[in-house]
């Protein structure tokens, strides 16, 4: 099987490239720059320098393969190209900067679907994207069929959800492999987890808000990355499927372990006291969102077998030890 993979020197866009080429598939992988370029062609794979904007190209390379698993998203200013900078900077209020900067982000992962579905409609080929499980009704158990929330906190990216499930009716194979705010593993630098402990570590202290009994569920970057594979070898027309190792840790847990290792104090903020310690990060910490996977573990026959996000914290790369 041929498969594009965008974000493909992304914290889990790379693991899946790892996991398609150990399984015996072709794989061109789209990245920005000339080093990941680079990395990616060691890697045996065929590597495509290139924006997500640029949808003519998107839909160009999209005919030629059997498979798209799209990864990418703009989590930086930079991404997000000299037309999109100029919106969010000068589209309206100073203060609504960060509503611009998603609403354009989630636009071009809209029009980056629109013109894959385009591309694989001819062969009917199969398009899988990632999203986050906070997308997610909260303080409910989410379920593979429970369709996004556009109220919840990640709720601005059910807007490319609708758009991917539109496919199905254009000769393509949608799929959608939701992911839990918590991905973990070695090389990850710039995720939820590092972000928290940088925080503590810059604020002298790991927070939880109220009782912290809010919920985040959790992956290893492997796990995830063989179900991403097992969702591009199945042959059915496209479901959601859950990739969730662990369906929810008390996030108070999470707040005392990076205490422990970070050899910070623990305390309980407000809710008012949030957004001074967390900032962009307050509506997260505060989110309940437990996910069941059991669906998708029985109908691929997917098992993580990594080890815990606990153990990954005593063990891992998080910590200087």
């Amino acid at each position: 099987m041929k498969v594009l993979v965008t974000g493909a020197n992304g914290f889990v866009g790379s693991a899946v490239v790892q996991e398609l080429l150990q399984n015996g598939h072709e794989v061109i992988g789209w990245v920005r720059s000339k080093e990941a370029a680079e990395r990616l062609q060691a890697s045996g794979a065929t590597a495509i320098r290139g924006s997500i904007t640029d949808t003519s190209r998107l839909q160009e390379v999209s005919q030629q393969v059997d498979t798209v698993i799209h990864t990418a998203f703009f989590h930086k200013f930079s991404q997000a190209g000299l037309p999109g900078q100029l919106r969010i900077m000068l589209g309206g209020s100073p203060s609504n900067i960060g509503a611009r900067f998603m609403q354009t982000a989630v636009g071009a992962e809209q029009r980056a679907i629109e013109a894959f579905g385009k591309g694989l409609s001819a062969q009917n080929g199969a398009l899988i994207i990632a999203l986050p499980t906070m997308t997610l009704k909260p303080s409910v158990v989410g379920q593979e069929a429970h369709a996004g929330d556009p109220y919840s906190v990640g709720g601005g990216r059910v807007a490319s959800e609708q758009t991917l499930k539109k496919l199905a009716d254009h000769g393509v194979r949608p799929s959608l492999v939701r992911l839990p705010p918590i991905v973990y593993g070695a090389n990850d630098y710039t995720g939820l987890l590092p972000s928290l402990i940088k925080i503590t570590n810059a604020k002298s202290k790991a927070a939880y808000v109220a009782d912290g009994n809010n919920h985040w569920a959790n992956v290893h970057r492997l796990d995830a990355a063989k179900l991403f594979v097992k969702v591009a070898e199945q042959t059915g027309k496209g479901s959601t499927y859950h990739a969730v190792g662990h369906s929810g840790v008390p996030f108070r847990e999470i707040a005392e372990q990076i205490a422990q290792y970070s050899r910070q104090p623990l305390t309980s903020l407000q809710t008012t006291e949030s957004d001074k310690h967390f900032s962009w990060l307050s509506s997260f910490v505060q989110a309940d969102n437990p996910v069941s996977s059991e669906w998708t573990r029985k109908t691929l026959d997917w098992q993580p077998q990594e080890r815990s996000l606990a153990e990954e914290m005593e063990y891992g790369h998080y910590f200087e030890k």
